[in-house]
C-alpha cells in the first residue's frame, strides 16, 4: 500500500511540475501524458531499424549492409540467396565488368573458408622523396582516423588488436596516441590543428613534443596532417565536454569535462608553401613519410598544390582525400549534411588536378568515405586510390549497432563512450578478433572480384573497368564521366608480394 501511495505522489508531483512549472509547450498542456511523445521520439530509430525499415532503407548504413559486416566479422555464412533486391538501373549504380578468362588461383571463391591472403599496397610511402624510413602497407585496407576521445578505450584496443592481427595500419585521429594505440599494430599518427601530442603549453607545434611521442611509439610508419575531414570540413576537431575524461585531457593537455575544440585552422602554416615546408621539416626531423588528409571544397587548392609538387619535387608523401558523406564522431547537422564534396565527386576533381599538372605519380592516394565494400573500394581503385581507409564499417565489426549516439556518450555498444558500465560489454580480446576476420574477409573477397575482372592486384583497375548507370538502358564507364584513367608509371603487379598468409 505504501508504494501505491508513493508513486501516486510522484505522479501528482509531476502533473505540477509538468502543468506550471514546464517550459514545454506540450507537457503544459498534456501533463504526464505528453512524456510518452517524447519517449516514443526517442525510441523512434530503434523502432524503424528493428520493425519498419526495408532492406535498403536505413542511414548511413542499411540492413543489408550491417548484415554483411555482422555476419563477415563473425566468421558466419555471409553469401546472400536469391539474387540482388537492389536497383541495378538507378542514377549512379555502379557495375563491376568480369573478365572472360579470369586471374588466380583455382578454388578461391573469398568465401569465409578460404585461406586468408595479404594484400599490401603497390606502392612504397615515402620512396619517391627518399623518406630515410619509407614504408610499405601490408595492406591495401585499413583503419582510418577515429580518436581516443570519439571512441572508447575498450573499442581503440580491440581496433588496434585486431589491427596487428589483420596486418593492417591503425591512424589514430588527431586525438593524440594513448596507450590503447600501442598493442602491436602499425600506427599513423595523425596531426589536426589541435596539435594533440606535439603542441607546447600555448597550444602550438613542438618538435621536441613530437619527436617525444614517437619515442614512445616505435609502431609510429608515418605521419599525416589532418587539414579537415569529411565530417566537419572547414571546422576543427570536435570532442563534447561528457566525453573528455581525466585520461584524455592529459592525453591532449586540455582541460577535463569541457567540450574540447580544435582550431579551423593549422598555426605552423598558413599557405601551400609553408606547409610543404612543415612537411618537410617533420621528415627529415622524424624520418617518416608523411601525408595530408583533406575533404574538397574549392579545387584551386589543389590545383597549386599539384604545381607546386610538379615544380619543387617535394610535398605529401600521401594525400588521404575523404568524402563528405564520412563521420564517426560529433558534428555541427549543416557541415555533417551539406559542407564538402561527396567522394565520387571529390576524389576524381582532385586527382584529376594532379594528373593535369603531371604530379599524380608523385604521391600515394587514399580514399576514405564508406568504402568499406569490395564494390565501393573497386570504383576508388578505378579513380585512382591506392590504399583505403575504413572507420564506420569498422566499428560495426566490433559490435556498433548503429545506434547514433556518438555524440552523447551513451553508445549502447560501448564502442564511442567513456562509461566504464557500457565499455564493460565491448571485450576487445573477442572484438579484436572480429575486425581481423572482417579486415581479411574483405581483402579476400576484394581480392576475388580482382580475379574475376582478370588483374593479380585491385592497383591494376583502371576508369574503363565501371560503368555507371546515367537511366534505364544507359551505363557510361568512369572514364566516360570522369575524362580520364589513372596514370600509374609501374609497369605491373607481378612479385609486389601478393601471398597467402
Amino acid at each position: 500500500m505504501f508504494l501505491v501511495w508513493l508513486a501516486a505522489c510522484a505522479l501528482a508531483a509531476l502533473f505540477v511540475h509538468d502543468r506550471w512549472f514546464s517550459g514545454d509547450n506540450i507537457l503544459r498542456n498534456f501533463p504526464v501524458l505528453g512524456r510518452f511523445r517524447y519517449f516514443l521520439i526517442e525510441i523512434g530509430p530503434e523502432l524503424r531499424q528493428y520493425i519498419v525499415a526495408g532492406n535498403h532503407e536505413e542511414l548511413p548504413f542499411n540492413r543489408e549492409e550491417r548484415d554483411w559486416i555482422y555476419r563477415t566479422a563473425r566468421g558466419e555464412n555471409n553469401y546472400f540467396g536469391f539474387g540482388t533486391d537492389d536497383q541495378l538501373y538507378n542514377i549512379g549504380y555502379p557495375v563491376i565488368k568480369h573478365a572472360v578468362f579470369p586471374h588466380g588461383e583455382v578454388g578461391f571463391t573469398a568465401s569465409i573458408h578460404d585461406k586468408l591472403h595479404e594484400v599490401p599496397c603497390a606502392k612504397t610511402l615515402g620512396e619517391i622523396r627518399d623518406r630515410a624510413k619509407a614504408w610499405r602497407p601490408r595492406s591495401i585496407v585499413n583503419i582510418s582516423a577515429m580518436s581516443f576521445g570519439a571512441l572508447g578505450a575498450h573499442a581503440v584496443e580491440a581496433l588496434n588488436r585486431g589491427a596487428k592481427t589483420a596486418g593492417c595500419y591503425h591512424n589514430t585521429g588527431e586525438g593524440g596516441i594513448s596507450p590503447h594505440h600501442k598493442h602491436g599494430a602499425d600506427v599513423i599518427y595523425q596531426i589536426g590543428t589541435g596539435y594533440f601530442g606535439c603542441r607546447n603549453l600555448d597550444g602550438g607545434f613542438s618538435m621536441d613534443k613530437l619527436l617525444e611521442t614517437l619515442g614512445g611509439c616505435p609502431q609510429v610508419r608515418g605521419i599525416e596532417i589532418k587539414l579537415s575531414q569529411g565530417a566537419k570540413p572547414g571546422k576543427g576537431g570536435v570532442l563534447p565536454g561528457a566525453k573528455v575524461t581525466e585520461e584524455i585531457a592529459g592525453i591532449r593537455g586540455v582541460r577535463a569535462g569541457t567540450d574540447c575544440v580544435s582550431p579551423n585552422n593549422h598555426g605552423a602554416f598558413r599557405d601551400i608553401r609553408g606547409m610543404i615546408a612543415f612537411i618537410e621539416e617533420i621528415a627529415a626531423a622524424t624520418g617518416l613519410p608523411v601525408g595530408i588528409k583533406s575533404a574538397v571544397g574549392h579545387t584551386g587548392f589543389w590545383r597549386e598544390l599539384a604545381a607546386a609538387m610538379r615544380e619543387g619535387g617535394k610535398g605529401p608523401d600521401w594525400i588521404t582525400i575523404d568524402g563528405g558523406e564520412g563521420g564517426t564522431g560529433a558534428a555541427p547537422l549543416t557541415f555533417a549534411d551539406h559542407v564538402s564534396l561527396p567522394f565520387r565527386v571529390a576524389f576524381p576533381r582532385v586527382y584529376k588536378e594532379f594528373l593535369d599538372a603531371g604530379a599524380a605519380d608523385r604521391t600515394v592516394w587514399i580514399a576514405s568515405a564508406k568504402l568499406g565494400f569490395p564494390d565501393r573500394a573497386i570504383v576508388a581503385f578505378c579513380l585512382g586510390a591506392d590504399l583505403i581507409n575504413i572507420a564506420r564499417e569498422a566499428m560495426l565489426s566490433i559490435g556498433c549497432i548503429q545506434a547514433q549516439k556518438c555524440h552523447t556518450d551513451l553508445c549502447p555498444s560501448g564502442v564511442a563512450t567513456h562509461s566504464a558500465y557500457l565499455q564493460r560489454g565491448l571485450a576487445p580480446e573477442v572484438q579484436s578478433q572480429r575486425f581481423a576476420r572482417f579486415c581479411q574477409s574483405f581483402r579476400n573477397e576484394l581480392l576475388a572480384v580482382t580475379h574475376a575482372c582478370g588483374y593479380e592486384h585491385p592497383s591494376q583497375f583502371t576508369a574503363e573497368d565501371v560503368e555507371v548507370s546515367a537511366g534505364p538502358g544507359q551505363f557510361k564507364s568512369l572514364r566516360e564521366l570522369y575524362g580520364y584513367t589513372p596514370g600509374r608509371t609501374w609497369s605491373g603487379i607481378a612479385g609486389w608480394g601478393v601471398s597467402a598468409a
